[in-house]
């Protein structure tokens, strides 16, 4: 990588950890004398790794009584300092609180794992020197984190029967499914974490050879990628998690480029244990961003009630809840639901007839957005990516579109797409996109995602199911729905060969179609 790049990463990095670190010395002002002063300390951690680490106790503990413990690992490439506003106001209302610098990052040693094995035995030893070194109570261990922090508090509730609650925001429970979803690199999501690794961290040399496998695209090499990633990833260990019984609470955002809603969802229902799951408009953790200043956050303020419920018993009624939440981008209203299943209770086909060729290896101008900018528009201002439906070229692009709808439909979950692909290469890569369609022809991208296909015989039909992204979307009336499918994004590595075209048919015996999920009116 040339220095340009790295010099931008690099001011980038550094430019959001220094507005993070100020932005929660402003969010203690408040308080600043309601909880023991901060304790910076080095925790050993597997195989004696120094793991920099930082300690508040609540005010006046004096060793008498016990406390509940939180332990909150830090997110990729943030600095120690980054719940800082959070652990104090956690520690204000009694808990004992230890965040910690990851492995591999910053001035913790070692180097990065990616969640592996010894990230989950490092936070086990941190439960281990707090509950040695401060006045914790053994009974009552959660856990929390953005992102990174967020998968390894999963992955550790699964296999340290000690941590009773969890509350993981913006993370995964599928690490595969979230950045090589429909056999697709995200090239956008996984060059941003590259980058900020190589800023802030000491790479492994084995995480080296996956991100230059993970770009290559080096089929030889896609096992191997997907068993490493599998390691990693909570849905495997799910029958462990269910049986150690811990409280699981997962936020997330219904635009996130680099741990989509989807793979939450799916995990979500394969929970036994108390669970609950939030959705809300925008990117990767920009639904927490303002709780990390110390700033009014209802991720936070639910995190909260989440452990003071499962930790300390509190009637505070979470558990009663519809414990499905989810916001709309459309209308910014809260909806609760009982479960996953319910929330596109109803659905409608639109169906994708006649036959239709493509080219490829050109963008048609149907795009997911940009990595992180793209959503965070639609969340501010609920300005998502769009294309003018009219005018998007069919040499590049098929597309099909519904009736004008009477009524408002409110879409809520995840469109599946079904159809036949005729492909004249053995390789390719389609991308689909659902639009609302205003009266003028610009479409407003509802949702998407990218499929990709290897080792198939030319000319021969296939078929293809694909889950495009979750999503909460409020369709107006009189707005049209449309599904467009193009062969080039630029957040994805695309497959398709210099010359090929793919040809979308509807056979009589197995029509094609994307289905909507409705909310039930």
């Amino acid at each position: 990588m040339g220095h340009p790049r790295k010099a931008l990463r690099t001011t980038t990095v550094g430019a959001v950890s220094a507005t993070l670190i100020a932005g929660s010395a402003l969010g203690l002002a408040p308080t600043a004398q309601a909880a023991d002063a901060i304790r910076f300390v080095d925790i050993a951690g597997d195989g004696g790794t120094v793991l920099k680490a930082n300690v508040i106790t609540p005010a006046g503990a004096d060793g008498t009584r016990r406390y509940p413990l939180l332990v909150l690992p830090t997110s990729w490439g943030l600095p120690q300092i980054e719940y800082l506003a959070q652990a104090r106001k956690l520690a204000n209302s009694g808990y004992i609180v230890v965040t910690y610098n990851v492995r591999g990052f910053w001035q913790s040693g070692g180097e990065i794992e990616v969640a592996g094995p010894p990230d989950t035995a490092d936070a086990s030893k941190v439960i281990d020197w707090a509950l040695a070194n401060t006045p914790a109570d053994d009974r009552h261990i959660g856990m929390a984190g953005v992102s990174y922090g967020a998968g390894i508090s999963l992955l550790t509730a699964a296999k340290d029967k000690r941590v009773k609650a969890v509350a993981s925001l913006s993370g995964w429970a599928d690490l595969i499914d979230s950045i090589y979803s429909g056999r697709t690199q995200h090239v956008q999501a996984g060059a941003l974490l590259d980058g900020a690794s190589l800023v802030t961290g000491r790479q492994s040399a084995e995480i080296r050879q996956i991100f230059d496998n993970f770009y290559a695209s080096n089929l030889s090499k896609e096992q191997e990628m997907i068993d490493w990633g599998k390691k990693r990833s909570a849905a495997t260990y799910v029958d462990q998690l269910n049986q150690n019984g811990a409280a699981v609470m997962m936020a997330n955002a219904w635009g996130d480029t680099v741990f989509a809603p989807n793979q939450y969802a799916d995990f979500y229902e394969k929970l036994t244990g108390p669970k609950r799951l939030e959705f809300r408009p925008g990117d990767h953790a920009t639904a927490e961003l303002t709780g990390l200043f110390g700033l009014p956050n209802d991720v936070w303020t639910d995190t909260e009630r989440w452990f003071d419920h499962y930790l300390k018993g509190v009637d505070n009624g979470i558990d009663r809840e519809e414990p499905v939440l989810l916001k709309s981008r459309s209308t910014g209203g809260y909806e609760g639901y009982p479960d996953w299943k319910s929330v596109g209770a109803t659905r409608k086909k639109i169906a994708l007839s006649g036959t239709t060729t493509i080219h490829t290896n050109v963008d048609s101008g149907a795009d997911g957005g940009i990595v992180f900018l793209s959503s965070i528009l639609d969340q501010i201002a609920q300005a998502p990516p769009v294309a003018s439906i009219p005018l998007l070229p069919r040499r590049w692009a098929a597309v099909w579109q519904s009736e004008k709808h009477p009524t408002a439909q409110q879409v809520r979950g995840t469109a599946k797409l079904h159809t036949t692909v005729t492909p004249t290469k053995e390789s390719g890569t389609l991308v689909a996109y659902l639009y609302d369609v205003g009266p003028l022809g610009l479409g407003k991208l509802v949702s998407h995602a990218p499929y990709t296909f290897h080792g198939q015989t030319p000319g021969k039909p296939i078929g293809v199911d694909l889950e495009l992204f979750s999503t909460a979307y409020d369709v107006p009336a009189g707005h049209r729905l449309a599904l467009v499918v193009d062969t080039v994004d630029p957040l994805y590595i695309e497959h398709n060969p210099s010359g090929a075209q793919l040809t979308f048919s509807s056979p009589s015996n197995d029509p094609s179609y994307v289905s909507i999920p409705l909310r039930e009116q």
